[in-house]
Parts: C-alpha cells; structure tokens; sequence
C-alpha cells in the first residue's frame, strides 16, 4: 500500500449538504452524511425544451461550446421495449450553458455536437453502459470522468448514481423513471424533470469524488481507468449470440442446439423488423423448452409454455418452421456443443488437468482478495479476474517481477495494477500443489 493510502485518513471530504464519508478504516469511503438529505424535486433552471429540429440543436450547440468546465452527459434508452439498445433521449450540462434534452430520433446525427465537446472532459455514470449508444449518434469523447468507477475506486459501499448523489453531496435524485420506455412520444414532463436532474449534479458529483480519490491517492489510478474506457475500440459482435439464451445449460444435443439457434434467429429477425425487444416476441424459457421438447407438430407445439392458446395458427406455424428447418439439418451443420475458448478452462477442472495451476490459482485469489479489502475497492477493479486465471495457468517460466509484470501488461493491465498486483502474484505463482 502506498504512503498515500496509508495516510487517507487524515484529510477527510467534505462535500455539499453533508458530512465526510466514513472510510471504515481502510481508507475506503463509506459515503455517509450526518444530515437528512435534501429531495432533489425541480432542476435549477426549470425543465428545458427537448430539442427536436436542426435549427434548436445548432443553438444548443452553439451554446455548449461557449460554456466552461466538464460537459455532464447521459442518454436514456428502451430496453425491454425497443429492438437494440439506441438512444432515445440524451441529457447534457454545463457550466454557462444549462440543460440540454434531445430527441435523437427527430435528430439522429449529433456528429456536430459530438465534435464540438469531443476535447472537452465527459462526465458520464457508468460510462461504458451509455457510450455505445452515444457512439451510434456520432458522439464519442475523447477525455471522460466515469462516476461510478470512480465511486468503486474510492471504497464507496453503493455506487448507484441517487446513492452516490445521496451519500456524497446530501440530496435525492428521484429514480421512479429509469425503467419506462423512453422511444414513448412525446416524452411525459415527470419523466423529462427526472433525465434533467440526472446531470443537474453529475459535475458536483465529479468534483467531489475526485478530491476524495486524491486524499486516497487514487486519482492517478482513476485517471488510468479513465483513459482505457476513453480510447477503448467499439466492441466486437458476439459470435453465436444464441448461445447467451437464459437456460441453455439444459441443452445437451446438438440437434436440440440447432433448435435453440433457428427459434432465437427466428425471432431476432421479427423483433428487428418489428422494432421490438426480442423478450416481448419469445422468451427464452419458451425456445429452450421447445428445443428439449423437440415438437413434432403444431399440435405438439401450442402444448408447451410460452406457446399456448393466445399465439394463433400462424405464429404457431413459423415456429414449428424453424424447429423442423432444424431437425432437416445434416450432422455436418449441427453447431457444436461449446465455443472454442481461447485461454485456461474452467477453473473448477483445474484440480484434475493441473494440480499445480489449480494451487497457484487458489494462491492468487487469496492474495488479491487481500489487496483489495486493503486497497478499499471490488477485486474486478484490483485487477480482471480472467487476468489473473491466464497468469496462473500459463505463468512465465521465470516468474520474477519484471516478466509478471509485462505478462500481466501484456494482458491488458493498466501501469498502477502492474504496480499493485505484481508482488503478490509473484509470491501466489511460488506456490505448489500438495505433495508435489
């Protein structure tokens, strides 16, 4: 541990509406107040407009660009309701600008906005849940200050944004909103005053936070994790997203996985055409009960749940259609049962493929379990876990500092986990296996 968090608690945060956080003793933030917190009602400056037509967002641009400090940014989305995960309202703040709303269906390319606030510092909540949509939208920031990271660096218990709103500045955000369905027109004005006062604070929040990780000693880790979210590439499509269904575990077949694939390709294609959340189609208790069941007909099929009375005669038919297209496939085309998995396998066949592996395993988890409680932070921000799995099944044939440290670098690892993990998981990859 660092001379810096050693000493955290000798300079405590005090923030707007409350007291210091209770660091628990670790130097960790508890992120409690000894004043009954203010309900957050109305924004400063009253509910604005939501911008819907060129001539508004130029304005709104215009203004954005001649304001000062950080620019607070969210985006609301439909899932649940909607096919995909796009934007439907996008929020903005900043200082000598105000509140922004936009529609970003009446106005789908915010490349202008986006290029005009690119080199100005984005505060986002759980950056990485908001910044594919916002990309979508040509809106990608090139310096961001993620919030709830940020709160997870810290030690903070509960890093919801109205907890962390709640705990460090003293007031509460009302949240009755966060799950409706945002693509509804026109947007209800409750709705409207709750996506305006989750960026009323957000730069509050910010400032706050990274004085609290500066009396840590963790803002320059903060700023690391920052930066790898920042110039992070768009991800990659997920190969075989049928796989993912809720209860494909009990699938063991091929044929009966060639089912669960044509019933969920079946359905993306209404839900996409649709313009639909696939769930409100199918759910997957129904395609993986289908698969099991393997129906022989119409009949066959209406008698399992999520297929019964209220689907009619032609619904029912597609879907037998697709259970049939895949009972028709040649052995050749069945998928197979697993993906290929690049890196170590499961840990829990490590004890039978690798004694050895399994003990520098257990080793390291301990030691980074450990850390972290020292650190005051969850152990997937210490270091990944998958991380820490691949050092310890295929380790450097001299573990010693400086190859640990370039494997795990080499992995992914930001410099400060270098820094932090490197010296006990050089110990953890001593460790051998009993009787060995």
């Amino acid at each position: 541990m660092t001379d810096a968090q050693e000493t955290a608690a000798d300079s405590p945060l005090r923030t707007t509406g409350g007291a210091p956080p209770d660091d628990g003793g670790s130097g960790g933030a508890g992120g409690l107040v000894d004043k009954t917190p203010i309900p957050l009602l109305e924004p400063q400056e009253g509910i604005p407009p939501v911008i819907a037509d060129e001539a508004s967002l130029a304005e709104m641009i215009s203004a954005f660009a001649a304001g000062s400090g950080p620019v607070a940014v969210d985006a609301e989305r439909a899932s649940g309701y909607r096919y995909g995960q796009r934007a439907y309202l996008v929020q903005l703040r900043r200082e000598g600008a105000g509140t922004a709303l936009i529609d970003p269906v009446a106005c789908p390319d915010l490349t202008g906005l986006g290029s005009e606030i690119s080199g100005v510092e984005w505060v986002l909540h759980a950056a990485t849940q908001d910044l594919p949509c916002l990309r979508e939208i040509g809106m990608v920031p090139s310096r961001l200050f993620d919030t709830e990271l940020a709160g997870r660096l810290a030690g903070f218990p509960r890093v919801g944004l109205g907890a962390m709103v709640e705990g460090v500045l003293g007031y509460v955000l009302e949240k009755g909103h966060s799950a409706v369905d945002w693509s509804t027109r026109p947007l209800p004005e409750p709705w409207l005053r709750y996506a305006a006062l989750d960026v009323e604070l957000l730069v509050d929040l910010r400032d706050a936070l990274e004085k609290e990780l500066d009396r840590q000693g963790k803002l320059e880790w903060a700023r690391q994790e920052f930066e790898a979210i920042a110039s992070a590439p768009p991800a990659e499509p997920r190969k075989d997203p049928w796989r993912r269904t809720s209860g494909m575990h009990k699938v063991r077949r091929r044929r009966q996985m060639a089912v669960v694939r044509e019933l969920w390709e079946t359905r993306d294609k209404i839900a996409r055409r649709r313009d639909i959340s696939p769930g409100k189609v199918i759910g997957d208790a129904a395609i993986v009960e289908a698969a099991l069941a393997m129906p022989a007909n119409v009949h066959a099929l209406a008698g399992l749940n999520g297929f019964g009375h209220r689907m009619g005669r032609r619904q029912l038919e597609q879907w037998q259609a697709a259970v049939d297209r895949a009972k028709a496939l040649p052995d050749t085309e069945l998928p197979q049962p697993g993906q290929p998995v690049a890196g170590p396998p499961p840990p829990r066949a490590w004890a039978d493929k690798d004694p050895a592996a399994a003990a520098r395993l257990s080793a390291a988890r301990a030691a980074v379990s450990a850390l972290a409680e020292a650190l005051a932070m969850p152990q997937e921000n210490l270091i990944a876990p998958d991380t820490v799995r691949r050092v310890c099944w295929e380790p450097p044939a001299t573990p010693d500092a400086e190859s640990v440290g370039a494997t795990l670098a080499g992995l992914g690892a930001r410099p400060w986990q270098v820094e932090q993990v490197t010296p006990v998981l050089v110990k953890a990859l001593q460790t051998r296996a009993p009787g060995v």
